[in-house]
């Protein structure tokens, strides 16, 4: 069985929200959950929750605790009802769903910092992109492609120029990882493949360029 411990029920409580979150954009949401050991801080190792939005945009929000087996999926509404039920700092979070995990993850270190910005500013630009893709809705239902994949942001610093599109402020709004407030900031991070917007509630990853396909 696999075991899932919490340094603080409050940690808890954010994982519960998170994955909460998740399920309401994806009912068949799952939630890969990765351990990181700690710091140096002697406050615990880490527990990072990743997931997939259907924007094609990952999320993610870190807990403090621990992990056995130390890297597994498992289903969202597993997870969420045992978050729900186990009161305890201690719980099975479900059984594997390695194979429903079809993404790659970003790198843990190496991250470059290339700018700060103003939270009520992107959401700003998030509420307007919202309403323009409910007036341009597909034949699926969703926004199309070509309105997501749209530039809404150029950041640059350290070097870095990070063109930012339309789907990671959905992702970012859809999640509920904007909070109010004149001193929020969005911290726009980046390597060489991958950029990362952080928020006070989580952060949102998306790779900077296309993979290009295997020819064989």
């Amino acid at each position: 069985m696999a075991d899932l411990r919490f340094t603080d029920p409050s940690e808890r409580d954010d994982l519960g929200a998170f994955v909460a979150r998740a399920v309401r954009l994806d009912q068949q949401a799952v939630v890969r959950l990765r351990a990181r050991p700690d710091d140096g801080t002697d406050r615990g190792d880490f527990i990072d929750a990743w997931v997939a939005t259907p924007f094609d945009v990952l999320a993610t929000r870190t807990a403090r605790g621990t992990l056995d087996p130390s890297d597994m999926t498992v289903s969202g509404n597993e997870l969420l009802a045992a978050l729900a039920v186990v009161r305890g700092d201690r719980l099975d979070p479900g059984p594997s769903r390695d194979m429903l995990w079809r993404s790659a993850l970003p790198p843990t270190r190496h991250w470059q910092v290339v700018d700060l910005l103003p939270a009520a500013m992107v959401s700003e630009l998030a509420d307007k992109g919202i309403a323009v893709a409910r007036e341009n809705v597909g034949p699926q239902g969703t926004p199309p492609a070509s309105l997501l994949d749209q530039t809404v942001l150029t950041v640059s610093g350290d070097g870095l120029e990070i063109k930012v599109p339309l789907r990671c402020l959905f992702a970012l709004s859809g999640m509920g990882f904007l909070a109010d407030g004149e001193d929020e900031q969005i911290r726009v991070t980046a390597t060489d493949a991958w950029m990362r917007l952080d928020a006070r509630y989580g952060a949102v990853v998306r790779r900077r360029h296309a993979l290009l396909p295997l020819l064989v």
